[in-house]
């Protein structure tokens, strides 16, 4: 009988990454970006309303991981109307940095940039497998921002048959 040495490497270390940290850094970015949508939406709305814009719909539709905003249209009342050049601030948070950094965006890339934070909030991967469309409707007397969510999947039923 002949001993030989091992030929496997030994065990890895123990990993050192503490995932509650990382889970509590998460955590803590997100309630402070949640704490920047009121001041975010409030400008939004004090800016549609000071345009003349009563409400402003967000089409969007997504599948097989790619998804978009197929259209934004602004309204007074039933009448269609396009956005003006206002831009107001928009206060966001950046990966590499923990300051807020405010933004200059025209009404129209808030409402785009709002839709986006929201489907990711609500519906994370709404553009991912079979996907999802949708509508958001930001009305601005009311002050509101509604949602109407369809989401996509692949169903498949079993029979079975015993003769």
């Amino acid at each position: 009988m002949n001993l030989t040495e091992p030929t496997l490497a030994p065990p890895m270390a123990p990993s050192t990454v503490d995932m509650a940290q990382i889970f509590a850094a998460h955590a803590e970015r997100a309630a402070r970006i949640e704490a920047l949508r009121p001041g975010n939406k409030d400008r939004l709305f004090d800016g549609l309303t000071a345009a003349g814009i009563t409400h402003v719909t967000v089409t969007f539709d997504g599948a097989g991981d790619s998804g978009q905003i197929e259209s934004i249209g602004a309204w007074s009342g039933e009448t269609s109307v396009e956005f003006p050049a206002t831009e107001i601030d928009y206060a966001a948070l950046t990966w590499d940095d923990p300051e807020v950094e405010m933004r200059q965006l025209s009404l129209e890339g808030v409402v785009e940039q709002l839709a986006y934070d929201f489907l990711s909030d609500t519906h994370g991967g709404w553009e991912n497998n079979d996907g999802a469309w949708g509508e958001f409707c930001f009305d601005a007397a009311a002050r509101c921002i509604h949602l109407e969510f369809n989401e996509r999947f692949t169903s498949s039923e079993l029979y079975t048959h015993d003769f």
